[in-house]
C-alpha cells in the first residue's frame, strides 16, 4: 500500500497540469471536472508502467487516488490564492 500511496503522490501534480490542459483547451462543465480528473489519473496510472513495479490493478488505484487528489489539490490552492487576495 505504501507503493500505491508514493505512486499517487508522484502522479497528483502531474494530473493536475494534464486536467488544466484540458480545461483549457476543450469546453468542459465544472461538475465533470473530478470525473475527468479521475479517468486521466486511470490512464496516466495504466501507462506509468515502465516507473514502477507495481501490477496493473496497483497502478490503477495509484491513477484514481492521484486523479481524485489533484482536484481536491487544486481547489485547495485556489481558495488559498482567493483568501490571500
Amino acid at each position: 500500500m505504501e507503493q500505491v500511496l508514493m505512486f499517487a503522490t508522484i502522479l497528483a501534480p502531474v494530473i493536475t497540469a494534464l486536467v488544466e490542459l484540458v480545461k483549457k483547451t476543450q469546453k468542459i462543465p465544472k461538475k465533470y471536472i473530478p470525473f475527468i480528473s479521475f479517468l486521466i489519473g486511470i490512464l496516466i496510472g495504466i501507462v506509468g508502467y515502465p516507473f514502477t513495479d507495481l501490477g496493473l490493478t496497483m497502478r490503477i488505484w495509484s491513477g484514481g487516488l492521484a486523479g481524485l487528489a489533484s482536484t481536491g489539490l487544486f481547489e485547495l490552492v485556489k481558495k488559498k490564492n482567493k483568501v490571500a487576495k
